[in-house]
């Protein structure tokens, strides 16, 4: 047998001091659908998300509600957790930093770097971001006019003893990384402003801080030096590493794609890559390969302004969750998927959009289509498909039209565009309903003689719907797996439901329909709804 392939997904780890929201839920199930379909081809597929707890905001909130931080750290976890169980989301598994199974990896990541000196003790002196819990160099702090381009607050000129990473010596070996993959960072815009920030030249940066006398022990201590604390941000990107590093999971490294915002694409395209470089230099770390893309996506704003916490805008769980109640799990998720800001340009999350795509898309066109093949099967055939005949031209477009699909599809998921996949599928499902409006096969029925004729076309419009459910399977997992159990295909409609491992190409084969299968025709996949 073939090995099979492996792909391995992650999402960044949120700061357990937010509730989830939007931004959180959106990455997380591009993430998922990612997972859900590599998962389908049959390929070992790990996915893996979590949260991020040793900021020192956490300390702060923690104090300010009579907790510690390791208690109010674990509570907002649980609320991630929860959430994402409420939204189908299937991770492999979820981390926390705060776990000692991260803090004992992390610290002996860091230690390799002191003992090669990447790592060193050092004085900073500049500009630092407390919302952020960031370091600004002096060129980035003048261009955003000593603001926060995140909070809009001042920056913080900060003196203090760190310890420093060298940045500074890995510059041309990521320009090189860069232009060797262009695929390394997408999408290319993003890629171009990378590269443009490294040419203007890389500062060593610090990845620790002096632990406060007096302040709650909170972080992972700096090997050989307990007065200070590994900075949150390094201590972070490390997850994707401790997370698999284990005799079990130590194949799935390097990941497939990291799936982050923008907002921190300087972490992953550029810290991140250079420390991985050189802890491969580091006994017992030649395994340690580079990812090989992070994929930085754009934000969404609501009814057409930027969110902020002062408008009070924000898109949280609470609404989410009465989108869900009301449109249906799938419909949220599918509008996440195909509406989202996957590219350069932020997206608007406006409820008269969400419902004109709800209905032109979902109702009207999969819903519809779907129901008028059952209905015309159990009305003119008895409810069961018959066996095609293969000298009849009446919708045999349709063949071709489900094999262009697939490819699309497909290739579509591999450059990361779960959108274009869905784009896909749901042409695939026009191409049905124009079919039927070309034959017209509710007119031929009257005719006796034309039975067969009638057959044909509806057992090729049931087949190409059937592909076309297994292509918008891993952005709506549960009404396609209802919409496959319709159409005779139960089995194969549980294990996408549970986010098995399967045979995507060899399900999508087409001609898998039976003759003689029943077709079911239930009530509504999407039922209609109006603005409210």
């Amino acid at each position: 047998m073939a090995a099979r392939g492996r792909f391995y997904v992650t999402t960044p780890i949120y700061y357990v001091n937010d509730r989830p929201h939007i931004g959180h839920l959106y990455t997380t199930t591009l993430a998922d659908v990612l997972a859900r379909h590599h998962r389908h081809l049959g390929e070992d597929t790990f996915f893996l998300t979590g949260t991020d707890e040793h900021a020192v905001k956490v300390v702060e909130s923690a104090a300010g509600r009579g907790l510690t931080p390791d208690e109010w750290a674990a509570r907002n976890a649980a609320e991630f957790q929860r959430a994402f169980a409420r939204f189908g989301i299937s991770n492999d598994d979820f981390i926390r930093t705060s776990e000692s199974r991260h803090v004992e990896r992390v610290a002996r990541y860091v230690g390799a770097l002191l003992e090669s000196g990447d790592v060193y003790a050092g004085d900073y002196e500049g500009w630092y971001d407390p919302g952020q819990e960031e370091y600004v160099p002096e060129g980035r702090a003048r261009e955003w006019e000593y603001r926060s381009p995140i909070s809009g607050r001042p920056l913080v000129r900060r003196r203090e003893q760190n310890y420093f990473f060298r940045l500074s010596a890995w510059g041309d070996p990521l320009l090189e990384l860069l232009e060797a993959r262009p695929d390394f960072v997408l999408p290319e815009a993003r890629r171009n402003e990378v590269m443009g920030r490294i040419r203007e030249g890389l500062l060593d940066v610090p990845i620790s801080r002096c632990h406060e006398e007096g302040e709650p022990r909170w972080g992972i201590p700096m090997p050989g030096d307990p007065s200070h604390v590994i900075y949150v941000w390094i201590d972070a990107l490390f997850n994707y590493l401790s997370a698999v590093d284990t005799d079990e999971r130590r194949g799935f490294w390097p990941p497939s794609v990291h799936l982050i915002a923008k907002d921190i694409l300087w972490f992953h395209a550029v810290i991140w890559p250079a420390m991985l470089l050189a802890l491969r230099r580091c006994p017992g770390f030649d395994w340690v390969e580079l990812p090989e893309r992070v994929y930085a996506h754009s934000f969404w704003i609501s009814e057409g302004q930027k969110m902020s916490k002062s408008l009070g805008n924000f898109v949280d769980l609470e609404r989410l969750e009465a989108y869900a109640d009301r449109f249906g799990l799938d419909a949220l998720r599918f509008f996440l998927v195909t509406q989202g800001p996957l590219g350069t340009h932020d997206a608007d999350f406006a409820e008269a959009r969400f419902v004109h795509v709800y209905a032109s898309e979902l109702a009207n066109t999969l819903g519809n289509c779907a129901h008028r093949v059952a209905h015309m099967t159990g009305r003119y055939l008895g409810g069961q498909v018959a066996a095609p005949d293969p000298s009849c031209p009446a919708a045999g477009g349709l063949e071709a039209a489900a094999g262009r699909a697939v490819d699309e599809a497909l290739a579509a998921m591999e450059r990361l565009a779960p959108d274009r996949a869905c784009a896909a599928a749901l042409d695939l499902v026009r191409a049905v309903n124009a079919a039927i409006e070309e034959t017209r096969p509710f007119a031929l029925a009257r005719d006796p003689e034309r039975r067969g004729e009638v057959g044909t076309i509806l057992y090729r419009c049931a087949e190409a719907l059937r592909i076309a459910a297994l292509l918008l399977a891993p952005a709506m997992p549960e009404r396609m797996a209802e919409l496959l159990r319709r159409f005779g295909a139960a089995e194969i409609g549980e294990r996408i439901r549970a986010g098995a491992h399967g045979e995507l190409r060899e399900w999508c084969r087409w001609g898998r329909l039976a003759p003689g299968t029943a077709l079911e025709t239930g009530p509504p996949l999407f039922p209609r709804h109006d603005a409210a």
